[in-house]
């Protein structure tokens, strides 16, 4: 009963702050779903609505002990019923073999892979000889070769001859799944082509606003040149095409990439000049000034421009993501509520969970969210402490750098976690070129947008161009200096879970006990420093084989497999070339057992391969037949993915992809998850 007590008077301590921790539920309850290794079924998602609607409405009258222990019931099974209902919503034929030969669709969207090839996003697909109900409603094609002169537009329709497969899993055991991030974006199939795309109709199907968009970044990479003018576009339609490798490494390694996603700060930035230039115009106009509610109105006016900004940017998640989070805040200021709060944070990540529950294992979320949880608690905690110090003239300098300290502490760790970097020199990098974003660049992009259909945009743009050329200018000034990046290797999948809830605890809770967050996000510092990298990789398609070495890991082929092998370099946290990384193999690898495990490409270097009866052969071409030892081919590797395999003399204990991602929608078709 004591017990009872101290529990019931902690949580009554806590009234008035509990909100904050709703989202958090709702992602526990996420997480949970992906997390699964088998595909809940609808006696499930029934018992796990029974058990919310039971708890909810039980809390809606109990008292303030028992009622947040009861939300904390009803929220779970809920986030785990919403990310179900998600994956299930966004359903579509996925591509269960590989095909070539015609393909035909309209353009839905243009990047650039990794290699900076021109990539297109297919959707109304045909394909030969594939009927409707098996064919993809998406599919990616990279444009290799020499292309012709066909209008690479939105809303195109166009033909091409394509190698498409299905989208590739893990590309080692508990990484990151394509095939599931593909299935909530419809992505159904992925290839190339190397002959040039035709025109399949002299009409556009739809898709003005792609249209529109893809007109805008034209006419400002047409008026600013070069990199400027793709940064410049990449900003206001977010068309990200014409920016180039070099550029993107620059920005990368000098932690400055998030200046070119429409994100948060971007959608801050332009409703806060809209807001601010509305309410300058009201006060400017006394007679207008004193009879409206000029700040509502003002705020409901750049609420407006972030909606159209949204629509012109194509309104992708980390987009859309960065809309709640402002139209919350600018709501709050219509209903005089305070706009940044912990709160007003906890509104949005809970309609963002609602709405796309997948984004919450994107390296976007988590940093969007990270960062303005810290901003908002730092900051109150300054308000409440007095403010910043120091002479009034030094506080937005002051302002600027703690902002991106925090903003740093917070993402830091994430990005580090999915990208297996840290920029040294971001910190400064940052406060060299945020600034400037939002005393320049954005008012700028705002006028030019502004004066567009009047045909007067240059100026406008001109004065966009310098402030990002300063920006690109520290990117590439930074990225140049010697040791600007580290490598950092991939933590285990309890690393940013644990780091997260003790940096909630310290954020969120009220009180003394906020301190006990200090001791999750310790061990989980611990479990990462001491992170033990499988030995042995072999990729899903026999084309690769590495091995981790006292001077890092080395590599089966020089060649092939390019994706694969950057993976896997940046997870050991010591990203090389994949041709340097081959020197050191000497072709075979020990296991246990007098076991040894051989590479082969190719039927000729298969047929050669000379192993014993307890040997693997790991092989990217079927099995010929007439070998003793075990052999590994594209077949067996498919059904088990990707493996780790860790030698002992006991014999080598193995780890596969599909082991730990289980039989999911995503990467199982329906008969065999039924089997």
């Amino acid at each position: 009963m004591r017990i009872w007590n101290r529990v019931a008077a902690v949580l009554a301590a806590q009234r008035g702050h509990l909100f904050p921790w709703v989202p958090v539920a709702l992602a526990c309850g996420i997480g949970t779903y992906f997390a699964l290794r088998w595909e809940p079924g609808l006696p499930h998602y029934l018992i796990a609505c029974g058990v919310a609607l039971t708890c909810g409405a039980l809390a809606s009258r109990a008292g303030a002990a028992l009622g947040p222990l009861l939300w904390l019931c009803a929220l779970l099974p809920a986030g785990a019923v919403l990310a179900g209902a998600r994956a299930h919503g966004v359903a579509a034929p996925v591509l269960e073999f590989r095909y070539y030969g015609p393909v035909e669709g309209r353009i839905a969207g243009i990047d650039r892979s990794a290699s900076d090839a021109v990539r297109l996003v297919l959707d109304r697909v045909r394909l030969d000889d594939v009927p409707p109900a098996r064919t993809p409603a998406r599919v990616r094609v990279s444009l290799h070769g020499e292309q012709g002169f066909a209008p690479l537009d939105p809303g195109r329709r166009v033909m091409m001859t394509a190698h498409l497969g299905p989208p590739s899993g893990p590309v080692e055991p508990g990484g990151f799944d394509f095939q599931r991030h593909a299935w909530f974006l419809r992505l159904g199939a992925v290839g190339y082509t190397r002959t040039p795309v035709l025109l399949a109709t002299d009409t556009r199907e739809g898709a003005r606003l792609a249209t529109l968009r893809h007109a805008l970044s034209q006419r400002v990479q047409a008026a600013l040149p070069g990199e400027r003018g793709a940064f410049a576009a990449a900003i206001m339609t977010g068309d990200r095409a014409g920016i180039g490798q070099d550029t993107l490494q620059a920005l990368r390694e000098s932690n400055l990439a998030h200046l070119l996603a429409i994100s948060g700060l971007h959608m801050g930035l332009l409703a806060g000049f809209v807001f601010a230039t509305f309410r300058v115009a009201f006060a400017a106009v006394p007679w207008l000034g004193l009879r409206l509610p000029a700040k509502k109105l003002a705020a409901g006016l750049a609420l407006a421009v972030a909606a159209g900004y949204l629509a012109l940017s194509g309104g992708n998640v980390a987009t859309e993501r960065a809309f709640v989070m402002v139209a919350v805040m600018l709501v709050a200021v219509m209903l005089n509520r305070r706009a940044l709060s912990l709160r007003a944070v906890a509104v949005a990540a809970v309609i963002v969970l609602a709405l796309r529950p997948e984004a919450l294992l994107g390296p976007g979320f988590q940093m969007s969210f990270a960062a303005t949880t810290a901003l908002v608690a730092a900051f109150g905690l300054i308000r409440d402490r007095g403010g910043l110090p120091g002479p009034k003239w030094l506080q937005p300098a002051l302002a600027v750098a703690v902002s991106s300290a925090v903003a740093g502490a917070a993402t830091g760790p994430v990005g580090a976690a999915h990208f297996n970097q840290i920029a040294h020199f971001g910190l400064p990098a940052n406060l060299l070129s945020v600034p400037l974003m939002g005393i320049l660049v954005m008012p700028a992009a705002v006028l030019a947008g502004l004066l567009m259909p009047f045909g007067f945009e240059g100026i406008a743009l001109w004065v966009m161009g310098q402030g990002l050329g300063w920006v690109l200018a520290v990117a590439h000034r930074v990225a140049g200096i010697e040791g600007a990046t580290g490598g950092i290797v991939a933590p285990g999948s309890q690393v940013l879970p644990l780091m997260a809830l003790g940096a909630l605890l310290l954020a969120l809770w009220q009180g003394r006990l906020r301190w006990l967050g200090l001791a999750p996000v310790a061990l989980s510092v611990l479990l990462w420093a001491g992170t033990e990298r499988p030995p042995i990789l072999v990729a899903d398609s026999g084309a690769l084989v590495g091995v981790m070495t006292d001077k890092g890991r080395v590599l089966s082929a020089a060649r092939g497999a390019g994706f694969v092998a950057t993976v896997w370099l940046e997870n050991d946290g010591r990203p090389t070339d994949q041709e340097k990384a081959a020197l050191g193999w000497t072709g075979a690898v020990d296991l246990g057992q007098g076991a040894w495990l051989h590479a082969a490409r190719g039927k000729r270097a298969v047929f050669d391969a000379d192993c014993a009866v307890r040997d693997w052969l790991v092989t990217n071409v079927p099995n010929p037949g007439g070998k003793p030892c075990l052999i590994l081919d594209p077949g067996k590797l498919r059904d088990s993915g990707a493996l780790a395999i860790w030698p002992g003399k006991d014999g080598p204990r193995i780890v596969t992809a599909r082991g730990l991602s289980g039989y999911r929608l995503w990467n199982t078709p329906p008969e065999k998850r039924r089997q």
